[in-house]
């Protein structure tokens, strides 16, 4: 395995060409160990990757302070290589309820107040909010940022999940790193309108999901169950007949991947790199096996006849069900 950069945008910074989301270590998908978080996070700065990416609502701030943990035992010259890319604005209760989004000027500058401290940083290299604020003009959310950059804080910004429209005006008001955005074979939406207009603006892409949450990795089974707090457990693809549909897909791609020796999960990800040099896969590996799966995918070649066979076998808009539930799908602006 050989590590690649890429750079976020014309305004952002070099970045390993992968790059670690860091959610599930958090609860999102089911139990977690821990220390095995912490030793994947140190094997995939090892291996190369520099860029993590977290959210201040992930495990209510769990997230940032297992970041905090692996960064602090990591060898001193991995350390400084990271680069940490931070979501904030979600509003949760005690309970884990979900209360909206706050993208105000107050509030984003006290959410990067919280993230510095849990993190243990002097600055957050990308800053974003999670979801549009409904409430608030992106002008003032990105302007807020904007001031924290000046101030050494933050040194990039970004945005997650917006659309077109939005996307233009936040680039009006400050210098734009990149957009997080869900996209991967089954998650093709994107490529409508929002990665032209990122490709005109000279704004990057941080694609997660890009195994839909373990759905096209090869390893879900028919009937598998999920723990209640799990994510898959109430998503639309993971149902009943969409789930069926789905694995259907997973099943032609493992073909493919048998045939070029690689797994379905590098088949996967290889094609989201194959993309663009302006798009910078996440791969949210919770273990340190997974994570050398990924990384697999940066020797996996895709060329012009493998991609034809590959987006045969899952052609867009070939997957059953939504992305989210109904109710999450309302929060993303990417989607109007």
């Amino acid at each position: 395995m050989t590590m690649h950069t890429r750079t976020l945008g014309t305004t952002g910074p070099q970045v390993s060409a992968l790059g670690l989301g860091c959610m599930g270590m958090s609860g999102m998908y089911g139990e977690t160990d821990r220390a095995e978080s912490v030793a994947t996070i140190h094997a995939a700065l090892e291996a190369g990757v520099t860029l993590l990416d977290t959210g201040d609502f992930y495990g209510m701030g769990h997230n940032e302070l297992l970041i905090n943990e692996a960064l602090r035992t990591a060898p001193a010259a991995l350390r400084e290589n990271a680069l940490l890319s931070v979501k904030f604005g979600a509003q949760r209760g005690p309970g884990g309820e979900w209360y909206g989004f706050d993208g105000s000027p107050a509030a984003v500058k006290t959410f990067a107040a919280y993230s510095l401290q849990r993190l243990g940083v002097d600055h957050i290299d990308v800053y974003r909010p999670a979801r549009l604020d409904p409430d608030v003009p992106i002008e003032e959310t990105v302007g807020a940022i904007a001031e924290l950059v000046e101030k050494g804080y933050v040194r990039h910004i970004g945005l997650s999940e917006v659309g077109a429209d939005t996307i233009r005006r936040a680039a009006a008001t400050a210098p734009i790193a990149d957009l997080q955005i869900e996209y991967a074979l089954i998650s093709r939406g994107p490529e409508r309108e929002i990665l032209p207009t990122l490709r005109e603006l000279g704004i990057a892409v941080t694609a997660y999901g890009v195994l839909s949450r373990g759905l096209i990795s090869g390893h879900v089974a028919p009937g598998q169950e999920y723990a209640a707090n799990d994510f898959r457990a109430h998503s639309p693809r993971f149902q009943g007949d969409n789930l069926q549909h789905n694995l259907t897909l997973v099943e032609s791609l493992r073909k493919i991947a048998e045939q070029k020796g690689v797994s379905v999960a590098q088949i996967a990800i290889a094609w989201v790199l194959s993309r663009g040099e302006d798009i910078v896969p996440l791969v949210g590996a919770r273990t340190r096996e997974r994570l050398g799966e990924a990384l697999g995918a940066l020797d996996v070649t895709l060329d012009a006849a493998d991609l034809a066979t590959v987006e045969a076998a899952v052609p867009a808009d070939a997957a059953a069900g939504e992305r989210y539930a109904p109710a999450q799908m309302a929060m993303l602006d990417s989607e109007r």
